[in-house]
């Protein structure tokens, strides 16, 4: 699924705010101190990518979605390809959670 329009302005939003980790080893961070309220996992991310983060995050019950490619995900941010985003603040979470299950996701709670 491509990174829609109203995602790619939420995440920017969020990204001015600093509201946003990017890459694998600060999302990771994130996750493992329970700062992350949404874990974005770019489709074309490496399977490895896709099982660590999806395990990490059932593990600590945060939301993971899988959208867009490495490519969109770090230009949204204005950054380089990016396969994993992390979302820090809950209202950005919860609305980007509302937004990309309207656009029909893989992924779960």
């Amino acid at each position: 699924m491509k990174v829609n329009n109203k995602i790619k302005s939420i995440l920017g939003f969020a990204m001015k705010a600093g509201a946003i980790a990017s890459g694998e080893v600060g999302c990771m961070s994130q996750v493992k101190k329970n700062k992350a309220y949404l874990v974005i996992v770019a489709e074309d991310a490496s399977q490895n990518t896709k099982k660590l983060f999806g395990d990490k995050t059932a593990f600590r019950k945060i939301p993971i979605r899988f959208t867009g490619t490495k490519e969109e995900l770090g230009k949204t941010i204005g950054k380089n390809p990016r396969a994993v985003v992390a979302i820090k603040d809950k209202g950005f979470a919860v609305k980007l959670i509302e937004v990309i299950d309207q656009e029909g996701f893989i992924g779960g709670d």
